[in-house]
């Protein structure tokens, strides 16, 4: 069963890795982490990027909140 992780993000520069890394470490590894970045003005976006693992997506949105970057990553997830 594959499990879908949404991670809604804002300006999320500082502490997106290690909640993305905190996601992929857990027990069961058949998941996928879906970041939408909600139009953040800092390296958020680069930062997901550089993670060099298959299972994270990255989705741009432009800034329209929380409900709706969440809403956007449950429609992308698989």
């Amino acid at each position: 069963m594959l499990v879908s992780v949404v991670l809604p993000a804002y300006n999320s520069e500082r502490f997106i890795a290690a909640t993305i890394d905190s996601a992929l470490a857990q027990t069961h590894s058949h998941l996928e982490v879906i970041v939408v970045d909600d139009g953040s003005t800092d390296r958020t976006a680069e930062v997901v990027r550089s993670i060099a693992d298959e299972r994270v997506a990255l989705v741009q949105e432009r800034n329209a909140g929380t409900q709706v970057a969440r809403n956007r990553g449950i429609a992308e997830a698989k």
